[in-house]
């Protein structure tokens, strides 16, 4: 058989329902609502739409280029840590780039999940509401133990699930080689009710959460962690701060800023920025979610790291900075 032919006849087998289910999985990520497959099916069984219309309709929606971008950005995470690590040496992608419609996700994601280097023992905190994409990359990281704490419970399959408070952690001293906290640490100690669960209350819940990851942290191991920042602005389920003032609650909380770097959204879209314009962002301002993130890898504070980094500074290497913002 003609091989355009068998293609174009195996993409025209199979019930209109199986074409439905499989293709909003495929291009959307997610089970078909029962409202949208009946419609679907009826425009189908009427001969208004074919099957490569309904494709043509759902990859020009807004939601396919939500879930394409954030696919994109796994990629892109996924691609700088396979890069050889004599050509590549760690995998730090900076100056990312990002839509003016998207949140802070799109830039949270490539920029964390890239930085992952090897560790053994992984713990990422307030998995239960982290987008579909960023647990389905974290999960291809290959990491031997897989740990994720939430105050809620959600399916993660590959995911070690522990139901703690990130302030009082069922982990001994140093359990794990690498933290991940994306945009987490800005509710802890906020209010709940929003994601339906209960914890108690602490304006400085932030401060002991950090605190609690630094004890649960290996000596040489690693926090990155993403941060709304901008004006001061205590929302009541999240606070955000200013850039100034995460980077001293790092450093009071034990850790050392190996890396940061603050990105704000603009008409443009998403981009790198200086201090002085993350400074001024607002929440919400020019599309969903923070106006500006801080994004930066933390590290235990110790007499060593602070020689290897002044060591390394002395012989200009290329290589992270210590935070531009102390």
């Amino acid at each position: 058989m003609h091989g355009d032919l068998a293609a174009w006849l195996e993409a025209s087998g199979g019930s209109d329902e199986e074409f439905v289910e499989r293709l909003w999985r495929l291009a959307v990520r997610r089970p078909v609502e029962p409202e949208a497959k009946a419609r679907a099916l009826a425009q189908l069984a009427a001969g208004e739409i074919s099957r490569s219309g309904l494709l043509r309709d759902l990859v020009a929606s807004e939601e396919f280029a939500g879930v394409a971008l954030l696919d994109d950005a796994v990629a892109r995470a996924a691609g700088e840590r396979a890069k050889p690590r004599e050509v590549r040496g760690p995998a730090r992608p900076r100056l990312l780039r990002a839509p003016a419609w998207s949140d802070e996700r799109a830039i949270e994601i490539p920029w964390c999940l890239a930085r992952y280097d090897g560790e053994r023992r992984v713990l990422d905190v307030g998995y239960a509401h982290a987008e579909p994409a960023y647990l389905a990359g974290l999960l291809a990281l290959g990491a031997d133990e897989l740990t994720g704490v939430d105050l809620a419970e959600a399916e993660a399959p590959g995911l070690r699930r522990v139901v703690a408070d990130v302030r009082d952690l069922p982990f001994g001293d140093g359990a794990f080689e690498l933290v991940l906290c994306v945009s987490t640490l800005e509710h802890v100690g906020r209010d709940t009710e929003v994601y339906a669960v209960e914890a108690p209350r602490d304006e400085a819940g932030d401060e002991a959460a950090l605190r609690e990851l630094r004890r649960v942290l290996a000596a040489d191991g690693r926090l990155l962690v993403s941060v709304p920042t901008g004006e001061l602005d205590d929302q009541g389920w999240q606070v955000q701060r200013p850039p100034e003032e995460w980077v001293a609650l790092f450093e009071r909380c034990g850790f050392l800023v190996f890396e940061d770097e603050l990105y704000v959204r603009d008409e443009a879209g998403w981009r790198s920025a200086a201090l002085a314009e993350a400074r001024a962002a607002r929440y919400g301002a020019g599309g969903p979610g923070a106006g500006a993130v801080l994004l930066a890898e933390l590290r235990p504070r110790s007499m060593g790291e602070r020689l290897r980094l002044a060591l390394r500074d002395a012989r200009h290497r290329d290589a992270p900075r210590r935070s531009t913002l102390a």
